[in-house]
């Protein structure tokens, strides 16, 4: 291309440069269109995995040899993450839905880890978790969830708690006011947090049943997770809107909520008149025992 501007005329090469240049342009913008159309919310430049839906998501960690995957279930709109040291390949898997025990289970084998623990951040009201389904397919795991949860599970967590895997672990901090029993996830360097539904992406988890007070949460999250980092990336358990993470600087600033006096949160969440979640009949007893149903 090169020796061929160089041959013709001033007008004319600056025509091919130009057309040169617009061509690669379109190229940069139609790769990052397609980045946004198969993985919504992903960071420009970030590669996903090219699938036809967002079940899954490869984002980038900021801890080296950490290993992350995001999984997306669609009726509930429930995040579940996978993290693994990527040496030992010793894993643990956060929030797993029943519906999709298939597809995470593949992740885990085709990457070739060794799943340890499967936790839940909660007592899920939305969606059957597919921990105790998830034991009998996996030898050795264990189940976790927190102490005040009142589920069943083989580790019961409480505040500081370490999850281990390799060398890498996930600490507790209790987070309650959604539920009784709700944790928030940190990674041992404090730059990820995994918040359950206590902390949502410019929201937060309705206070209106399972033990819900408004101004525990608000509490909770300004004492246990707006003390973190302000660069330190949230992962919420849900949803709704194609969002994918955020963190604590923007939640701080952003949150519509949770930038409110403790009062006015309280106000707000006090009425918000919602519809009970679909499956919250069957979804709270399952989940009491692992999500095993008889």
């Amino acid at each position: 291309m090169c020796s061929v501007i160089s041959r013709v005329k001033p007008v004319q090469r600056a025509l091919a440069s130009t057309l040169r240049l617009r061509t690669n342009a379109d190229g940069l913008n139609y790769a990052a269109a397609q980045s946004r159309r198969f993985c919504p919310g992903f960071i420009t430049g970030a590669q996903p995995l090219w699938v036809t839906s967002r079940s899954y998501c490869a984002r980038i960690a900021t801890t080296d040899g950490l290993l992350f995957r995001q999984l997306f279930e669609s009726e509930s709109s429930t995040y579940t993450y996978l993290l693994a040291d990527a040496d030992t390949k010793e894993a643990v898997i956060i929030d797993p839905v029943l519906e999709t025990i298939d597809r995470d289970l593949k992740f885990v084998s085709e990457l070739g880890l060794k799943l340890t623990v499967a936790v839940n951040t909660h007592c899920h009201a939305d969606h059957i978790t597919s921990t105790g389904p998830m034991k009998k397919r996996v030898p050795g795991l264990k189940s976790a969830i927190s102490k005040l949860s009142g589920a069943s599970a083989d580790i019961h967590l409480t505040e500081g708690d370490k999850i281990p895997f390799g060398r890498h672990c996930l600490i507790v901090r209790e987070t309650p006011g959604h539920t009784d029993g709700c944790i928030t996830l940190v990674t041992g360097d404090q730059t990820m947090a995994f918040t359950g539904d206590a902390l949502l992406i410019r929201g937060c988890g309705r206070t209106d049943f399972q033990q819900g007070c408004a101004k525990r949460l608000y509490k909770s999250v300004h004492e246990k997770i707006f003390t973190l980092p302000d660069e330190c990336l949230l992962y919420p358990a849900h949803d709704y809107l194609g969002r994918m993470a955020s963190s604590v600087g923007e939640e701080r600033k952003f949150n519509p909520r949770l930038t409110k006096t403790m009062e006015e949160f309280a106000d707000i969440m006090n009425n918000l008149n919602l519809p009970n979640p679909k499956k919250m009949a069957t979804a709270v007893p399952a989940n009491l025992v692992c999500g095993l149903q008889d």
